[in-house]
C-alpha cells in the first residue's frame, strides 16, 4: 500500500472518531469507528505546544490518527490529500493533523452516500448528538438539508441513556426489541423520553420497553428533521451510528412509508465522504480561485453619523422634551413632530447586548422575577433593566402580542399605566377598513399624549416630518437599487446593524443627511467594485429578520470564512408609498400596513419579488427564539420556504437568539458551511468555490 497514493477522510464527531483510507480508484482500504473521551488533563493542547506527547486532547487525536495509518501500513507521506469534517473540529487542530481542507458534515455525508448509491435523492444521518436530513432539490439543482436543534432527542445520546437505564448494551437493543410493542414514550425531549423508561422498566416486558423506545426514537428523528422529506417518495439512505439499530430503521420505514437503505459502511459515512471529497479536491485545487471577496476600503462617514446619532438618542444626558417609550412600529414621524425624546425599547435592548455582563445580569433579574426562558430575550432584558422613566408610552398590537403584554407590565411597574396607549394594528393590508381604523388610533394616541404631557401637535410640523420622511425614503430606495443592481458593495455586517426600517430618525433632517451621505458612498463603491466583479461573479445572499446582536461571528463566518457575501438585508427594505403631508394619519396608517412585518403574506411576497429582481441566489432567515418569535415562527418559515422553492431559491434557517448567547446551538456554523457548499456546487459546479 505504501507504493501508491491514498486519500484520507477523518470525521471527528461529538462522541466518536471515524476515519477512512481510500485508494485512487475509490475503494475503501481501511476504516475505524471508535468512541472518544477527553484526556484527564482537560487540556485542548499542551502548554508546550507539543503535538507528539499525546497528553492533551489534540495530541491524543494525533496519536489516534497515527495508529490508524500504522494499522493500514501507510504514513502521512503516502497521503495525497486529507479532508476533515465533524462537529469537534477546533482552532489549532491543523498543527496536529496536517489536513488540506475542511468540509461540513452534511456535504461529507452526501458525498459518502453518493459514492455507493449514485442515484440516491434522500439521506438521513443520525449521530451521537445531532441528526440531519438531506434531499436533492431538482428545481434548484442542489442538495438541501435540515439539522436538529440543541436538543439531543432523536440522536444516539437518547439510545445510550435508554440502554443505561435498562442495563443492556446499546448494540443489543434491536435484538431485544418487540416490534409489536404499543408503549408510547414522549418524543418531545431526550430527558423526558428517557425518564419515561422508569415508568415501565419494572412493569412491562423488556422487549416492549425497548420496542417503544426505538419507535419513539424514529418519531423524534422525523419530527426534528423529517419535514424536509414530507412529500418525498423513494429510497432513503439511512446512515450514522444509529443506523446500526435495525429496529429504528424498521420504524422509520413504517412512519415514512419509504424504503430504508442501510449502507455497508453506514457508521463511517462522514469520513468516507470526506475521503471522496479529498479525491475531488485534488483534481480541482489547481483551478480554484480561493481569493476572498474585496470591498472598497474607504471608511464610511454615514456609519459614523449613525453611531453618533445613536449615542445622542439613547445615552445623552442632555435635556430635551418629555420622554416617550415606543415599540419598533409606532410611527416616529408623529413623535418627532411632537418634539419629544423617544426610547425605542427593543432597540435599547439590542444595544444592551453589546455588553455581555449587563445582558447576563438583566436576564438573571428577569428570571428572578419569574419570566421563563421561553419569553422573548429582548423583553426579558427590558424586564431586567433599569429604564429611564417615561412621560408616556406607545405600542402596537402587532407583530408581537407578547411584546405588547410586556410593555403593559412595564407601564404598571413604572406607574404610568394611565399614560400608555397600545395601537390596534390589523394585519390585512387589503382590508379597506384597516387604514381608517389605524388612522383613528394614531389620532387618539396624539390626543392622549397632548393631554398627558401638555403638548400640542402642530399640523405644519407633522406635514414637515412627513416630507422629510419622504426625502429619506427616496434616497433609501436609491441606495437599495444601487445594491440590488451591483456586485456586493458593503459587508452585510455593516448593513444589517443599520436597520433603517426601525430607525427613530424618520421624520427628521438627520435621516435625510445620513441616507444622502450613504448614497454618495455607494456610488463610489459601485465604481470600485464593478472594475473587479460582475453581479454574477459571487454569491448574493439576502439576510432575513434580525441578526444576533451580541456577536457578529455568524455574519463574519458567512462572508469571510465561507466567502459568500450578504448582498442585502430585510431590515433595510423601504417599500411603502410616500406619505401625504396633507393627509398624514391615513398615509402613516398605509405605511404601517405596508411594512411586511405586520402582514406575513405581504412580507413573503416582497421577499420573493425582491430576491428575483436583485438576483439573490440564497436567503438566510435568523430564527430568533427558535420559532417562538412571531416574525420568524414555523408557519412564516414554512410559507416562505414554499414560495422560495417555487422560484428555485434556497432558504437557510438558523435557529438561535438575538440577545441570549447561551442558547446558541453548536450546529450553526455547520448549517452555514453546508448551505454555502451546496450553493457553490450549484453556482460553480463544485463545493469548494469560484473557479479561476
Amino acid at each position: 500500500m505504501a507504493d501508491q497514493k491514498h486519500y484520507l477522510g477523518i470525521d471527528i464527531g461529538s462522541t466518536t472518531f471515524k476515519a477512512v483510507l481510500m485508494s485512487e480508484d475509490g475503494k475503501v482500504e481501511h476504516s475505524t469507528y471508535q468512541r472518544t473521551k477527553p484526556m484527564e488533563s482537560a487540556r485542548v493542547t499542551c502548554i508546550s505546544k507539543c503535538s507528539a506527547c499525546g497528553h492533551c486532547n489534540l495530541g491524543a487525536l494525533k496519536k489516534t490518527v497515527d495508529a490508524f495509518l500504522a494499522e493500514a501500513g501507510v504514513s502521512m507521506d503516502d497521503i495525497r490529500c486529507t479532508v476533515v469534517t465533524g462537529s469537534q473540529i477546533v482552532d489549532g487542530m491543523k498543527r496536529f493533523i496536517n489536513y488540506d481542507f475542511q468540509v461540513s458534515e452534511v456535504s461529507a455525508h452526501v458525498a459518502g452516500a453518493l459514492h455507493f448509491h449514485p442515484h440516491v435523492k434522500a439521506i438521513l444521518d443520525v449521530g451521537g448528538q445531532d441528526s440531519k436530513a438531506m434531499i436533492y432539490n431538482e428545481k434548484m439543482g442542489m442538495w438541501t438539508s435540515k439539522m436538529s436543534g440543541i436538543c439531543a432527542a432523536g440522536t444516539g445520546a437518547f439510545l445510550d441513556s435508554v440502554a443505561l437505564k435498562l442495563g443492556i448494551p446499546v448494540e443489543e437493543m434491536a435484538d431485544k426489541a418487540d416490534y409489536s410493542s404499543e408503549l408510547e414514550f414522549s418524543s418531545v425531549c431526550a430527558v423526558l423520553s428517557a425518564t419515561s423508561i422508569n415508568k415501565f422498566k419494572n412493569r412491562m416486558p423488556l422487549g416492549q420497553v425497548v420496542g417503544g423506545a426505538c419507535r419513539a426514537q424514529a418519531r423524534t428523528i422525523i419530527s426534528g428533521v423529517g419535514q424536509l422529506l414530507f412529500n418525498y417518495k423513494g429510497d432513503i439512505v439511512f446512515q450514522g451510528g444509529v443506523a446500526s439499530n435495525r429496529a429504528v430503521a424498521h420504524y422509520l420505514k413504517e412512519i415514512t412509508e419509504n424504503n430504508i437503505i442501510i449502507p455497508e459502511h453506514h457508521q463511517v459515512m462522514g469520513a468516507l465522504g470526506a475521503a471522496c471529497i479529498a479525491r475531488r479536491y485534488t483534481q480541482l485545487k489547481g483551478n480554484l480561485n480561493m481569493d476572498k471577496i474585496q470591498y472598497e476600503p474607504t471608511p464610511m462617514k454615514s456609519v459614523a453619523m449613525r453611531a453618533n446619532n445613536t449615542r445622542r438618542e439613547f445615552f445623552s444626558k442632555r435635556k430635551g422634551g418629555p420622554m416617550v417609550w415606543r415599540n419598533l412600529f409606532f410611527p416616529t414621524e408623529i413623535l418627532n413632530a411632537l418634539g419629544v425624546k423617544m426610547l425605542t425599547l427593543e432597540t435599547y435592548a439590542a444595544l444592551f447586548a453589546r455588553n455581555s455582563k449587563r445582558t447576563k445580569k438583566a436576564l438573571d433579574i428577569a428570571a428572578y422575577k419569574g419570566f421563563a426562558g421561553e419569553t422573548c430575550s429582548f423583553l426579558r432584558v427590558l424586564e431586567g433593566s433599569e429604564l429611564p422613566p417615561p412621560a408616556f408610552g406607545v405600542s402596537t398590537s402587532q407583530p408581537c402580542q407578547q411584546g405588547e403584554r410586556i410593555f403593559q407590565d412595564l407601564a404598571r411597574q413604572y406607574k404610568f399605566s394611565d399614560r400608555f396607549y397600545s395601537l390596534h394594528t390589523p394585519v390585512d393590508a387589503n382590508d379597506p377598513n384597516s387604514v381608517d381604523q389605524i388612522a383613528e388610533g394614531l389620532q387618539e394616541a396624539v390626543y392622549l399624549m397632548e393631554k398627558a404631557m401638555g403638548l400640542k401637535m402642530d399640523p405644519a410640523r407633522l406635514a414637515e416630518a412627513c416630507e422629510l420622511s419622504n426625502q429619506a425614503a427616496v434616497l433609501s430606495r436609491q441606495c437599495n437599487e444601487l445594491r440590488w443592481t451591483s456586485p456586493p458593495l458593503i459587508r452585510g455586517t455593516e448593513g444589517v446593524y443599520s436597520a433603517i426600517l426601525f430607525s427613530q430618525l424618520w421624520g427628521k433632517q438627520e435621516m435625510v443627511d445620513i441616507q444622502r451621505q450613504f448614497h454618495e458612498e455607494l456610488l463610489r463603491k459601485k465604481e470600485w467594485a464593478e472594475k473587479r466583479y460582475s453581479i454574477d461573479d459571487t454569491h448574493r445572499l439576502l439576510w432575513l429578520h434580525l441578526p444576533p446582536f451580541y456577536d457578529t461571528k455568524v455574519l463574519d463566518y458567512i462572508e469571510t470564512t465561507c466567502n459568500a457575501p450578504i448582498a442585502f438585508e430585510e431590515v433595510n427594505f423601504v417599500n411603502w408609498d410616500l406619505l401625504d403631508p396633507e393627509d398624514p394619519y391615513r398615509s402613516l396608517a398605509r405605511k404601517l400596513l405596508t411594512v411586511g412585518y405586520l402582514d406575513p403574506r405581504l412580507r413573503v411576497r416582497y421577499i420573493v419579488e425582491t430576491a428575483q429582481k436583485a438576483k439573490f441566489n440564497g436567503c438566510v432567515l435568523y430564527n430568533h427564539g427558535f420559532g417562538r418569535c412571531s416574525l420568524s415562527d414555523s408557519c412564516f418559515a414554512k410559507h416562505l420556504r414554499e414560495e422560495l422553492d417555487e422560484v428555485g431559491l434556497p432558504l437557510l434557517t438558523l435557529d438561535g437568539d438575538c440577545m441570549d448567547p447561551t442558547t446558541d446551538p453548536c450546529s450553526t456554523l455547520t448549517k452555514i458551511s453546508s448551505f454555502v457548499e451546496s450553493l457553490n456546487s450549484s453556482k460553480y459546479g463544485n463545493m469548494f468555490g469560484r473557479m479561476k
